[in-house]
């Protein structure tokens, strides 16, 4: 029986599920010169490099959108009208 490969490639997307160290694990997040999207030390696909600028208005933008949808449409803000608005159609 042959051993099945631990990392590599399939339809271009990386794998690799080898066991990482904690020196591979912290470096793999950090990598100045490369581009917003790397490779992750383990799983399927890409992770965010945040030596890059880009991947941190990424975070931004997805915190922003989280906290946004936390705030729940039950809440109305100040200077909106709490009361229903009636619509006729003919």
């Amino acid at each position: 029986m042959t051993d099945k490969p631990t990392t590599g490639r399939l339809f271009g997307v990386p794998y690799n599920f080898e066991r990482p160290g904690l020196r591979r694990m912290l470096s793999a997040y950090w990598q100045p010169g490369k581009g917003m999207l790397v490779e992750k030390p383990f799983g399927i696909g890409y992770t965010l490099n945040l030596a890059n600028w880009r991947s941190w208005v990424v975070l931004a933008v997805a915190g922003l959108l989280f906290w946004k949808e936390s705030q729940g449409p039950g809440e109305v803000e100040e200077g909106e009208d709490a009361e229903p608005v009636e619509v006729i159609v003919d």
